[in-house]
This record gives structure tokens, sequence and C-alpha cells, in this order.
């Protein structure tokens, strides 16, 4: 089908492009972009006025829990979630149970995804049998893995983690690194500070996230690899990142939206509905994330998007688990706290969901070029939403957002030339 998205605005990071242009898709690629293509041209047409119109959104890390807790989430429910939010290529995290270490469990992701409406890349695991040993690294990138980690927990092993980063060299594939010392964190429930001491809770000090980011960069330096430091939240942690960076160390590193929209005060009065880990940190270290995004040393927004069920997570703090819903309040947290309240440009914020995840991955998506294949998402920034059970189609509701009016409606996303999602 021949599809014409006319009168939007086009954000291209990946080719700097910021400009109202009319956008052709002809046999799932987009055919071409000009000021006035006739209607005639296309057997559909889009009007996207007053919208943007940006390259499919990419989530360098999900968790849709298939294999294991499919009560939870499944890889086609995920999916479909995925594609209302806006992204048309996601990363799922391999720690499910059984966990993603190997071959076949790889190509089940792979022949799931194909049931759903968008692309699911595999994230395989850097270690099996409890971490003592690596994972065949080769096979699983034969099988269709796309990257590596740990993701739930750190490699302990900091042998093991120089083995890894030497494969992965040898492939020129990117580890995915949990930053957490284990023995530091002690089991804690929220950040250590004054909160956690007002709620009388066991606090995780940012040290146990940033000692973990210290080591992997030196094991990085040490090897020659690509290190992605996964969920930054903290202003050392950042600190770390772009020390490296400046050292030419190949470190590259996300963060995600609760970091730069929600302090440990959430923990007061949502409790378990804020338990995530790494957890909210301090308005400094809010602060800190959004100048990181800014400039330019975070990389990457991805949603960590985590659902578990309420029973699980209304459960006193110190039994519930750790993590939150992020894929459908990840486009009006973007719009909302960095676009309109921080004065970020709308190149500078869809770089972090679209040509900077692709060039990490070396994924040939992300961007609006002639020729490329058409994953294509439209939103609208000012139109309102508010955040409630209408709202998210998600199975699970553990988002400590609900209730919130954002800026920021999803209104179509196409993916390989294909409508996936239309809001009308």
């Amino acid at each position: 089908m021949k599809i014409l998205i006319k009168n939007g605005r086009v954000i291209d990071p990946a080719n700097g492009t910021d400009k109202k242009l009319d956008v052709l898709i002809e046999n799932k690629i987009i055919k071409c972009k000009s000021e006035n293509i006739k209607e005639s041209e296309a057997e559909k047409v889009i009007d996207a006025k007053d919208c943007i119109v940006v390259a499919g959104l990419i989530d360098m890390h999900v968790h849709f829990r298939e294999p294991g807790r499919e009560d939870v989430e499944t890889i086609t429910g995920g999916s479909k979630v995925a594609a209302k939010s806006g992204y048309t290529s996601v990363c799922t995290m391999p720690n499910t149970t059984p966990p993603i270490d190997n071959q076949a469990l790889v190509r089940y992701i792979k022949l799931e995804a194909e049931k759903g409406p968008i692309n699911v890349l595999p994230i395989a695991k850097v270690t099996k049998n409890n971490g003592s040993e690596l994972s065949e690294m080769g096979e699983l990138i034969q099988a269709g893995a796309v990257a590596f980690s740990d993701d739930g927990l750190p490699v302990i092993n900091s042998m093991v983690m120089r083995r890894a980063l030497d494969y992965a060299r040898m492939f020129d594939i990117t580890v995915l690194t949990h930053a957490e010392d284990l023995e530091l964190a002690d089991k804690g429930l929220m950040n250590e500070g004054e909160n956690s001491i007002h709620l009388g809770m066991k606090g995780i000090p940012s040290e146990s996230e940033e000692i973990i980011i210290a080591r992997d960069i030196l094991l990085t330096n040490l090897t020659k690899s690509k290190l992605h430091v996964c969920h930054v939240s903290t202003k050392g942690g950042i600190e770390l990142v772009k020390n490296a960076k400046d050292k030419n160390i190949k470190v590259t590193c996300e963060t995600a939206p609760h970091y730069f929209t929600l302090t440990d005060e959430v923990v007061i009065k949502q409790m378990a509905m804020a338990k995530m880990n790494p957890p909210l940190r301090t308005e400094t270290d809010r602060l800190a994330i959004i100048e990181g995004l800014r400039n330019g040393i975070i990389d990457v927004i991805a949603t960590d998007h985590a659902p578990h069920s309420t029973n699980e997570k209304m459960q006193e703090m110190e039994y519930a688990p750790f993590g939150i819903i992020g894929l459908e309040t990840a486009i009006p947290l973007i719009i909302t706290i960095l676009i309109k309240n921080n004065n970020f440009s709308y190149i500078d914020a869809f770089a972090k969901v679209t040509s900077n995840p692709a060039k990490i991955l070396k994924y040939d998506r992300g961007t609006l070029s002639d020729g490329a294949v058409a994953d294509i998402t439209i939103i609208n920034p000012n139109k309102k939403v508010v955040i409630d059970d209408s709202f998210i189609i998600s199975h699970c509701k553990n988002t400590p957002f609900m209730g919130m009016e954002l800026y920021g409606s999803v209104e179509y996303t196409i993916c390989d030339g294909k409508i996936v999602y239309s809001k009308t």
C-alpha cells in the first residue's frame, strides 16, 4: 500500500532534519519526502497537521516476561503495548524463566515476535549457570541475539566480565551492564538518604551503582570492546561515563524517563509502586540526568518496561518486586519534561529514541532517509493525555504516574510500511 503522510513536521535526528514535509511510503520503504506531494500519489492519506513525524521509536530495554511469566506479559502482548506507545522496535532483556542463554530460546523469541505488530530484538545472557561461566556468545549471535546483558543482576565475577568483553569485541557487539554492587546494595529497598531514614527503610547508596560502572569502564578500556551502561540514575555515574568518553573509551549509556521525572520523595506516597532498581534518587541526581541528556553524555532513553501484577506490587516494600511499566508513558514524559519544561529541541530529544539506539545496536532503522524502511511514528506534542486505566492498555498497571496529565499523544505507528496503531 502507498501511504502519504501530509502536513507534518518531520524530525529526523539522523539527518539533522526539522522541517515541514510530506512523506510518501511505497512497498514498505520511504520513497521520498517533499513539501507538496499530491494526494493522488497514494492509496491512503494521513493528515499529520499539528503533529511531528519521527522515525519509529526504538527501545533498547524492555521486559516482556516470556518465557516463564506469561500471566504478567507476553511477547505479542507487549508488542501491542509498544506499538500503541509509538515504538516499532524493542530489545527484550534475557532475565526470564528460563533465561535466554541458548539458541533455542533466542529463536523462540523471534518466532513469537512474528505474531506481533513490531520488531522484537532478543538480547541474550552474558553468562549461564548462575553467572559462573560465559554463554555461547557466537551461537547466540548466529541465532539472532543483538547484544548481551545479565540485566537484573550484574556480572559479578570481573574475570568473566573481561572475557565477555573480549568475545564481544571479536563479534563487534555490545555488552549491556546492570551496574549494581550487590554486597553494597545489601537488599536495600530505595535510595539511601534522608527519605530512607525517615521511612525506616534500608537504603541503596549511589556508590553501589557507580562502583560497577567504574569497574566495567576499566575492563572496557582493557579489552578495547564496547560497553553500554543500563539505566544510569546518579550524578556520579554520569561523571564516570563522561570521563570515559573523554578518554575515547567505547562507552555509551541510557537512562529511563522516571529518572529525569521523579525523585525518592515519591516513595513516601507511592511506596512499592515507586520501587525500582536502580532506585529513584535525589533532586540533584534528577537534574544531573537532565543535563547528561542535554549534553549528550547520556545517549539513549530506554523505558526499562517491567510489568508486575497489582497483587505483587501491593505487598509490603520488602516483598514487592522492583520495576514499573514504562512504554506508554515514555513519549508523554519526554515531551512534557524534556521538551516543554526543559527546552530540549525535538532533534536532541528524539535522537535518544531513534538514531542513537540504532547506531549502538548497528540496526538499520531509526531514520527517515529516502530508501529507509518505513518505520514511522506520528505524535501530536500539544495534545494532552491523562495516565489512567483507559489510557494504559498494558495488562499490568504498575506505574507511579497514574493520574498525571501530560502532553504528547501518539496518533499513528507505522512498522515496515504498515499501520500497526491508529488512535482514530
